[in-house]
């Protein structure tokens, strides 16, 4: 009691441990949600993006979601978390956003030193698709690698050494 006075604590104050922890926004369940969210953007504009765009942008977020549903159970590594989280919050909604704000009259217009809006979207779902995908190849790798791993721990613990009479 007087420790707690020293300190400033009050006695009924909520200790650290009893206070709700917030989601942590690159967690595989925040992303996973934010996916949602712009699966259900892409939906909504398919009138008005090209058929190989919706196409293109679809596949990137399967490809996702399918990094996030391979990697339910455990953390995603870091590398796989930056990637995804700008995929899913930055670089695919503002691609996307920023074609749609454009006049559909001007979309296919070539700029100065550029390909028209049509194109340059093309490419950048291109990229984004190549780099979730490899993401997926990365995190597919991680689990035959710590398959093997656990494998060859098991051979060590278990296994008749050559040493035993």
């Amino acid at each position: 009691m007087v420790i707690n006075w020293l300190f400033g604590r009050r006695e009924d104050a909520p200790t650290v441990e009893a206070r709700p922890q917030a989601e942590v926004p690159d967690s595989p369940a925040a992303l996973a949600s934010e996916l949602f969210r712009l699966t259900r953007f892409i939906n909504a504009s398919a009138g008005q993006l090209p058929t190989e765009a919706m196409v293109v942008a679809r596949r990137i977020t399967d490809t996702v979601g399918t990094v996030l549903h391979a990697t339910r159970d455990r953390d995603l590594d870091i590398h796989a978390r930056v990637s995804l989280n700008g995929i899913v919050r930055d670089y695919l909604p503002t691609s996307l956003r920023t074609y749609l704000a454009l006049d559909p009259a001007s979309r296919d217009q070539p700029r100065a030193g550029g390909p028209g809006a049509t194109v340059a979207l093309g490419e950048q779902l291109d990229a984004l698709l190549d780099a979730a995908t490899e993401v997926l190849t990365a995190v597919r790798n991680d689990d035959a690698n710590s398959l093997v791993a656990q494998g060859n721990f098991l051979r060590a613990k278990f296994a008749r050494s050559e040493l035993d009479l």
